[in-house]
């Protein structure tokens, strides 16, 4: 079976990619790596004003309804640019509190969503995962613990991440929004929505730094020849284009198991997350094997790329708990995942 995009979602993509790539994303990286959110949010409104985050908001609160292949799509380019934030988390809460069937929080908060105006972060917390993505800046952070869900207050310390950009920090305290069995069912929703554009940001981060690289090897010389010419760079590269190549229907076959809603969308969108985490993870050693040492300097920008393909390929689910859930069979509820997933997302690498 074939995955083709259609005429307006190859030119939506397009108009995202032609946008970020006037924006100068790498100091914009930056400046949210060193707690300036300002540019951050600069180009968060942009983003809103394209219709990015009304992707993931219903029509009835003014975004175009869950759409999850323009959804890839447009993650797909957010991860290829290495634009930062929150972005994952955003769509998150707003299939959440779609889902969670409380018209009045819903009408607080998904409007603002949808236009950009509200920056919010998502975490579903265990004990392995006590953090959420931004929790320090973002301007609502929806905790789920359980069948309850929490709107913190505050946040802790901001922890340290393999990727500069990811500020992790333990969301504190908050009223409880609600308590019952659809606190579950919506959280069970917005994880299979975050690891759907966590995927697609994979995706795009692994195509960029193939480009990058590719374009890399073409110039550097080694015996008066380009070492692109050599036969092992040739068989690594390859190699990174055909995992690639192969998340990519992965990826949106997923988005149509979710736009369906049906069963068997968990282990679609699990599988893809595997493969499109292990082809960024992949594009990433392989980035930094062929620039030799330039690729552990922080001046180059191709080090806001490579820093990225480890959380992105562990956040909503790392590759075991990825895998477990596709083999675990259709209807079987997943495992608990969160931004962090892990205690290793914590610490820097």
């Amino acid at each position: 079976m074939r995955f083709l995009l259609t005429d307006e979602q190859r030119q939506f993509a397009r108009s995202l990619d032609a946008m970020l790539a006037a924006a100068g994303t790498p100091a914009v990286v930056r400046a949210w790596a060193g707690g300036d959110t300002a540019p951050g949010r600069a180009l968060w409104s942009r983003l809103a004003d394209a219709g990015v985050f009304a992707l993931a908001v219903p029509e009835r609160y003014d975004g175009v309804g869950l759409l999850p292949v323009e959804l890839a799509v447009a993650f797909a380019e957010l991860g290829r640019h290495a634009v930062p934030g929150p972005l994952v988390e955003t769509v998150a809460a707003a299939a959440f509190l779609d889902r969670l069937g409380n018209g009045a929080i819903a009408a607080d908060w998904l409007p603002g969503i949808a236009s950009g105006k509200s920056v919010v972060s998502f975490a579903l917390l265990t004990a392995d995962a006590p953090y959420a993505l931004d929790a320090a800046t973002a301007d609502g952070v929806f905790v789920v613990e359980g069948d309850t869900v929490r709107l913190a207050e505050s946040a802790g310390g901001v922890q340290r991440s393999a990727d500069p950009a990811r500020r992790l920090a333990r969301p504190l305290g908050g009223a409880v929004l609600a308590r019952s069995p659809a606190v579950t069912a919506a959280a069970r929703h917005a994880s299979r929505v975050a690891r759907l554009a966590t995927a697609a940001q994979a995706l795009g981060l692994g195509r960029a730094l193939l480009a990058r690289t590719v374009e890399y090897v073409g110039r550097r010389t080694q015996f008066g020849v380009p070492i692109g010419s050599f036969q092992a760079v040739k068989h690594r590269l390859a190699d990174v284009l055909i995992a690639l190549e192969f998340a990519q229907p992965l990826l949106h076959s997923a988005a149509l198991a979710l736009a369906a809603d049906g069963p068997d969308a968990g282990r679609e969108i699990a599988a893809a997350k595997v493969a499109a985490g292990r082809a960024a993870h992949g594009a990433a050693l392989t980035a930094l094997h062929l620039h030799g040492a330039l690729g552990y300097t922080d001046e180059l920008d191709l080090s806001l790329w490579i820093r990225k393909a480890r959380p992105l390929r562990d956040a909503w689910g790392t590759p075991a708990v990825c895998r477990a859930r596709v083999l675990a069979g259709p209807g079987t509820a997943p495992a608990p995942a969160s931004v962090s997933t892990s205690a290793q997302e914590a610490v820097d690498e």
